[in-house]
């Protein structure tokens, strides 16, 4: 692995300076420089991850690789999620188990929903081996890249945004001068400080403490596979019991997440970490390596707008919550592909500047459903040592004589069990949450020209269930299909990067229409002909059943793949409707 690192620093001069080299960095990296726009991107760190942090990558996120070209490459360093099927809660791996319930799409109650959503499925992903994926994918088109440069300084003006940068090794200094910014910069995100950008909610609500394991504990685990097991013990009430197992790479290698008090310093030598990892897992001399451990907090913030004049926030400098539900590193990918291509084509003249207010527009009110959603289930699962009667303080014997009495005969206990069953039913919000992953909708935007209709109402749970729909706004819904004898997703048609228009059997009328827009804004609009019998042949009869529009109507597809415009049916004036809407999208 190598990337560019200039021996005698000298100013530079580009479009986009990305500060920041995380998952949210890198994934803007590579689609900046496989869409051919000038980047550049820093990192204060010396390379990718050191260790795995975030796993869980869910199928919105992999429609993204997909559509990068990636996905195989991200699943050959992962584990289909469905493998590992399972959240479970056990007293210890050796002691009773308390719970278990199916998700990531595994079980019988999620397996319809999850696979017909999308033609993907989700996988666990831990960062540090998600993150070289991204790196060599950006350093394949082009992207500059430089490690162990820190951002010191960022001010902007009419004209661009000019930042002040140090090389960690040497010292030295340069100034980066560039139209836009993005900070990609974390937790504790200096362009975020350094704008003005204000933030909602509350900082440093539990203090938490993460080991990366090298431990066998196969004989335990691969009868019921897990990403995550949850190990509850008396004398605990944390939201994380005595800890959390979550598998890095089945059955050798693991994260044990725990949590301690403030002003408690907990020890982080080998000898104790082993120690406590025993106890825990409850296998007083099994073999363990640790291979990392790292102290951190949970937060519960989000800002209050993504952008300030030419810079923008994304990932984690945006949106700061706990790993519950496995958010993180997804919504850092989901703001990179919603910003990307805007930033492209404002860069290049194709669109004006005011369409890139609609990035906060969009993405801001995600941030906050999702900071909200991850520490509600956090305090879902605070349920469930209530529910067993753990408390912080009591005794050993007090702890498990209440374990005892939970699944004992009498009257009292089953009021108990059911109080326990109603607390796992709220785990389903944290791991089966596929409405809330694949059901953004942008229901205030200028990149979105909406028809006057509502978006249709919700059927079911919105977090629990996927409702697809083509209204503006709306992500483009899957279904299968058939090109050139070979099965694809609606989702495969588009190309990267690029808009699309779709159109049923009565739409030839758009091909014209869409050749004179898109040379008159010189932004390329190819239509795809979808329907029964049409090049993209609806052999199923799927698309006709979530399509909600006629077949003489039309969809236009961002390269986000979200809809920024619909007709029912063929507008008396083709062209003139659909270049008032692409216009409207691009700014003009």
């Amino acid at each position: 692995m190598s990337t560019k690192q200039a021996s005698a620093p000298e100013d530079i001069e580009t479009d986009i300076l990305v500060v920041g080299a995380g998952v949210t960095g890198l994934t803007f990296a590579g689609l900046l420089a496989a869409a051919g726009v000038r980047a550049f991107t820093i990192a204060k760190h010396s390379g990718t991850a050191p260790a795995p942090r975030a796993h869980v990558t869910n199928q919105r996120t992999m429609e993204v690789f997909r559509a990068m070209g990636i996905e195989e490459r991200v699943r050959g360093v992962s584990t289909p999620l469905p493998e590992l099927g399972n959240g479970i809660i056990c007293t210890s791996l050796t002691g009773m188990e308390i719970a278990r319930y199916s998700c990531y799409g595994a079980g019988s109650r999620q397996l319809t929903d999850f696979a017909t959503a999308s033609p993907v499925e989700m996988v666990n992903s831990p960062q540090h081996v998600l993150e070289r994926v991204l790196l060599a994918h950006a350093l394949e088109n082009g992207a500059d890249i430089r490690y162990n440069n820190e951002l010191i300084d960022i001010q902007q003006t009419d004209e661009g945004v000019i930042g002040r940068v140090r090389q960690r090794q040497t010292g030295a200094e340069y100034t980066v001068r560039a139209r836009y910014a993005v900070g990609a910069d974390g937790g504790r995100s200096l362009v975020a400080d350094q704008a003005g950008i204000k933030f909602q909610g509350e900082q440093g609500l539990i203090n938490m403490l993460t080991s990366w394991l090298e431990v066998d504990v196969t004989q335990y685990t691969a009868y019921r596979p897990a990403c995550i097991y949850m190990m509850v013990q008396p004398g605990n009430a944390f939201w994380v019991g005595s800890g959390t197992l979550v598998a890095v790479k089945p059955y050798t290698e693991w994260l044990l997440n725990r949590q301690y008090n403030a002003g408690e310093e907990p020890d982080v030598s080998d000898d104790a970490i082993v120690a406590y990892a025993r106890k825990a897992l409850g296998i007083p001399d099994l073999k363990i390596t640790v291979k990392n451990s790292s102290k951190w907090q949970v937060n519960n913030v989000y800002a209050t707008k993504l952008s300030h004049g030419r810079i923008f926030l994304a990932g984690d400098s945006a949106h700061r919550h706990p790993p519950a539900s496995g958010l993180g590193s997804n919504t850092c990918v989901q703001d990179a592909y919603n910003l990307a291509w805007k930033l492209g084509l404002v860069v290049s003249g194709k669109a004006d500047a005011r369409m890139l207010q609609s990035y906060s527009q969009e993405r801001q009110p995600v941030a906050e459903q999702i900071v909200k959603h991850a520490i509600q289930t956090l305090y879902n699962f605070a349920r469930v040592p209530q529910a067993l009667g753990f408390k912080q303080g009591q005794s050993t014997e007090e702890g498990y004589k209440s374990l005892e009495d939970l699944f004992s005969d009498s009257l009292q206990a089953e009021q108990r069990r059911a109080d326990l069953k109603e607390a796992m039913e709220l785990q389903h919000r944290r791991s089966n949450a596929l409405g809330l992953q694949l059901g953004h909708r942008y229901e205030h935007s200028d990149a979105i020209v909406y028809d006057g209709s509502p978006f249709p109402p919700y059927r079911r749970d919105p977090v629990l269930h996927y409702q697809p729909t083509t209204h503006p706004g709306a992500y483009l819904p899957h279904a299968w299909i058939e090109h050139k004898a070979k099965r694809i997703s609606t989702l495969d048609i588009l190309g990267f990067g690029q808009f699309g228009l779709l159109v049923g059997i009565g739409g030839d009328l758009f091909l014209e229409a869409a050749k004179t827009v898109s040379q008159e804004l010189g932004v390329g609009l190819p239509v795809y002909k979808l329907g029964y019998r049409c090049p993209y042949d609806d052999v199923l009869g799927e698309w006709d059943d979530i399509r909600e529009i006629g077949d003489r109507g039309a969809l236009l597809i961002r390269p986000d793949r979200h809809i920024a415009w619909r007709t029912f049916d063929r507008p008396e004036e083709p062209t003139q409707a659909l270049r008032s809407a692409f216009r409207q999208v691009l700014g003009l």
